[in-house]
């Protein structure tokens, strides 16, 4: 999984920091190592493995049947003979879905299985959902004239989200916001998020400069410049 160096972390402070020397917007970044721990994938395919066991029992051929010597046996013998085959088959189906939903659950925890086998729908869900806690967390919604931006990107599901206040909302129609995520995702999917980010928060400042040019004497840089780096959720 990618991660952020202290070089890359500056390089983004210092995009941050000049382009917001072009606007009265607030550009604040905020990266997650992942958003969500998605516990319920390993229990979802262990589950699926599971049910499907008797299908993959029949499908191998192993069914239960009564041996020829059975037809000297009276019906009571037979009927024990049967009930008793009946039970040990299903007990040993029972084992097995036991043993294949505990191994698949294993196999499905481990990060990168777990990552491949989420769909993409859900973690999207995911990613929009700590983005628009970290908009509130961070008080993005608290600036002077409601011109924060947020760039939020989720490393694990390598997915972003961009996030305008009501006052850049009011003025911006939000596909114009496409080509600056569009710049950012292709940075991560070359293992440069850096540059990424350079190239997304100069997109954004070009719009916010256009629309909420600084004043003279009356800029005030609101939020910190840092990029904030989260812990998987």
């Amino acid at each position: 999984m990618q991660t952020l160096s202290a070089a890359d972390l500056s390089t983004i402070e210092a995009a941050i920091q000049e382009a917001e020397t072009r606007t009265t917007g607030e550009i604040y970044c905020v990266v997650a190592e992942e958003s969500s721990d998605y516990g319920e994938t390993p229990l979802a395919w262990a589950g699926g493995v599971a049910l499907l066991t008797p299908a993959i029992l029949l499908i191998a051929g192993i069914h239960v049947s009564i041996p020829d010597f059975f037809a000297t046996w009276s019906a009571a013998q037979v009927g024990e003979a049967i009930e008793s085959a009946v039970r040990s088959a299903l007990v040993g189906t029972i084992v097995l879905q036991g043993l294949l939903f505990v191994a698949m659950a294993l196999v499905v925890a481990i990060p990168a299985v777990r990552r491949a086998l989420t769909p993409q729908r859900l973690k999207r869900a995911r990613v929009r959902r700590r983005a628009a806690e970290q908009f509130v967390a961070k008080n993005l919604h608290l600036t002077r004239e409601r011109t924060g931006v947020l760039i939020f990107v989720s490393l694990g599901e390598h997915m972003a989200e961009l996030i305008a206040d009501e006052g850049i909302a009011q003025h911006v129609d939000p596909k114009v916001w496409n080509q600056a995520m569009a710049a950012l995702t292709e940075g991560l999917k070359r293992g440069d998020p850096a540059a990424g980010f350079t190239a997304a928060i100069g997109l954004c400042a070009d719009v916010l400069a256009e629309r909420f040019p600084p004043t003279e004497d009356d800029n005030p840089n609101e939020l910190p410049d840092k990029v904030v780096v989260l812990p998987r959720a």
